[in-house]
């Protein structure tokens, strides 16, 4: 109840009336929760198990899939046992499992020599086809960076690159693990989502158009306020007049990786929007 209340102080965000009108030929919106990073490193009070048990019990839609980027060789959680049973549980689960790194910590693909790139690329998608019994189809690269090489070389191992369109803003790179403005960035972002529903630019998948949300789950401060999260999304939507499908988030696999192909960048040059100032770092 507590959750509810909080979430729910967000005022209706006011749309000219071309858009409203737009909106109303558009499908209902679909919430598609990603992950990066995990599997967590500690041992006991762990983010990624965290999560996992709230996407699986929470009072809006239990059962919840999610496609979770890994780094299957992280120093001390992704290379341990104990990583790879985590990963182990998120397909038992019915979750997704995308490549994020296969190297000892967070590299940024760019920087790395093409031989080693190309070899962690080789044995990310082994250990995510051992454990997962096929290889990932999709792709977050690090730090959001890529470039014309590592898009093709993305491509050429069968994998698709997925961006974003809602972003928690709680990735390690801030230095932070709290977030104050957790509804006012939602709101602000989703607000922008449906203008982009309105001109047509987001497509329809299995009747409801795929909003990808990104977080991290080895972000305790996220883990712990999941369940909020849920409700902040469902609010916003509401605030900014976009209906949500019968089932607000995704609940099978197959349809959640159709969802996630169809939102994929495909091709290079195209032009897109990164989460905070990484387009502003990047370019």
């Amino acid at each position: 109840m507590a959750i509810s209340v909080a979430a729910c102080a967000i005022e209706p965000v006011p749309m000219s009336p071309q858009t409203a009108e737009r909106l109303k030929s558009q499908a209902p919106i679909r919430f598609l929760l990603t992950f990066d990073d995990g599997p967590a490193r500690p041992r006991t009070d762990n983010s990624t198990l965290s999560i996992l048990d709230t996407l699986a019990h929470n009072p809006l839609q239990p059962g919840i899939k999610a496609l979770f980027f890994v780094q299957t060789r992280s120093s001390g959680a992704g290379e341990t046992e104990f990583g790879r049973n985590i990963l182990r549980r998120e397909v038992a689960e019915g979750h997704l499992l995308g490549f994020h790194s296969a190297t000892p910590h967070h590299a940024n693909h760019r920087f790395l020599k093409p031989e080693v790139f190309e070899q962690s690329l080789n044995d990310g998608i082994a250990d995510i086809m051992a454990i997962q019994g096929s290889a990932p189809k999709l792709v977050r690269p690090p730090f959001w960076n890529y470039d014309k090489r590592t898009f093709v070389a993305y491509q050429q191992h069968g994998m698709h690159l997925l961006l974003t369109d809602l972003s928690a803003n709680d990735g390690k790179i801030y230095g932070i693990k709290a977030s104050l403005r957790r509804r006012s960035n939602m709101l602000h972002l989703l607000t922008d989502v449906r203008e982009r529903i309105a001109a047509g630019e987001l497509p329809t998948v299995d009747g409801s158009i795929p909003v990808v949300v990104s977080f991290h789950d080895v972000n305790s401060y996220t883990a712990d306020h999941m369940a909020e999260y849920l409700q902040i999304l469902i609010d916003c939507a509401r605030a900014v007049q976009l209906p949500t499908a019968a089932q607000p988030f995704y609940d099978d696999k197959a349809t959640l990786e159709r969802a996630a192909l169809a939102r994929s960048v495909s091709d290079s040059a195209q032009s897109v929007r990164l989460p905070g100032l990484w387009n502003w770092l990047w370019e």
